[in-house]
């Protein structure tokens, strides 16, 4: 009888650990992407495939917690972390139709600044982004965007 209880109750459990595993499925918002952010160099690359080429893996992982995008135009803009994740995400799969060069302006142990020109058809956008170490990962902390 005691080892009857035990069959039932293991079967129970592997049902519903069945059901449950099924249920999130292979595409779960439960499934986090890391991506490799151990260089100021990777952590740049993927900046520039996140805004250019709709990268959305790791969109929350590269930004610092601080993160701000400071827009200069006739009337400048400012947008939250939380607000330029969003926008991010919304573009998933959607690539710019631009010629895209990296220059690094400066680089420390722990702090880089880098020019990423994105030239489109009929006009340039200029995006200085400051990319800081934060303990073994690099985040991008502010981006400050122009247009000519």
């Amino acid at each position: 009888m005691n080892s009857l209880v035990k069959t039932f109750a293991a079967a129970a459990l592997i049902a519903v650990s069945t059901f449950v595993m099924a249920a999130e499925g292979p595409g779960s918002k439960s499934a986090k992407v890391n991506v490799n952010l151990s260089t100021a160099d990777f952590a740049l690359e993927h900046y520039v495939a996140v805004t250019t080429e709709g990268e959305s893996a790791g969109v929350e992982q590269l930004f610092a917690a601080d993160f701000n995008q400071k827009i200069q135009t006739s009337n400048a803009q400012s947008h939250s972390r939380e607000a330029v994740v969003k926008s991010l995400k919304k573009q998933k799969g959607e690539r710019l139709n631009c010629a895209v060069s990296t220059d690094i302006i400066e680089e420390t142990a722990d702090y880089m600044m880098a020019k990423v020109t994105l030239k489109f058809e009929s006009f340039t956008k200029t995006d200085l982004v400051t990319l800081e170490r934060e303990g073994n990962n690099w985040k991008v902390s502010k981006s400050i965007n122009s247009y000519k």
